[in-house]
């Protein structure tokens, strides 16, 4: 009696799909809330945006209000921008946003700049990316005026992620990423120490 053969088949790597896929949503959501009211954005048009059906988003956040929580989170986005010592803080926060920018095309922080201006979402956003960015950041200088600092450091990381990602400077984009990170990281680095 012979064996059935089955032809090896590798297996599709499903979690880095899931993880595409609902980063794309993400950042249809994000795209959708930097441009319209909570309120009128639906579930179909995020789903639009990001190439995927309705209850794909269903199925990975819950609900509008699950998936919007999300995307005014900073968190995560966060979480990787300060993951290095203070000493060397500056350097991998410009490389960090450089790198989100230049291969995937979003700026961890830059949503900041597109939050609603007025209403509950805008409130949210900027209270999140307070306790969750620039909170977190003063929490670890040390000195004095700390949380003058932390902003200051966070503004100049965001008008490096405005010139390179919204405004697209030519000079700033033909530039290679260590350049500018030795060109720049100093002008962070200062704010962060004492």
């Amino acid at each position: 009696m012979s064996a059935v053969s089955t032809p090896h088949v590798t297996p599709t790597p499903a979690r880095r799909d899931a993880e595409a896929t609902k980063a794309a949503i993400l950042k249809a959501a994000r795209h959708l809330l930097a441009r319209h009211a909570h309120a009128d954005i639906t579930l179909k048009a995020v789903a639009d945006r990001a190439g995927v059906s309705p209850p794909l988003i269903l199925k990975y956040f819950g609900n509008k209000d699950t998936l919007f929580a999300r995307v005014m989170s900073f968190e995560t986005d966060a979480d990787a921008l300060l993951a290095a010592p203070l000493d060397g803080l500056g350097p991998h926060m410009v490389r960090h946003v450089l790198l989100s920018q230049s291969e995937q095309g979003a700026d961890p922080l830059l949503r900041i700049v597109f939050a609603p201006l007025h209403g509950e979402q805008g409130d949210i956003l900027r209270a999140n990316f307070r306790s969750q960015v620039t909170d977190r950041l003063t929490a670890r200088l040390t000195g004095p005026d700390a949380g003058l600092r932390a902003e200051l450091a966070v503004a100049t990381l965001l008008g490096l992620g405005v010139m390179y990602g919204i405004a697209r400077g030519t000079e700033v984009r033909a530039t290679a990423i260590d350049t500018l990170v030795d060109r720049y990281a100093p002008a962070v680095q200062a704010h962060l120490s004492p």
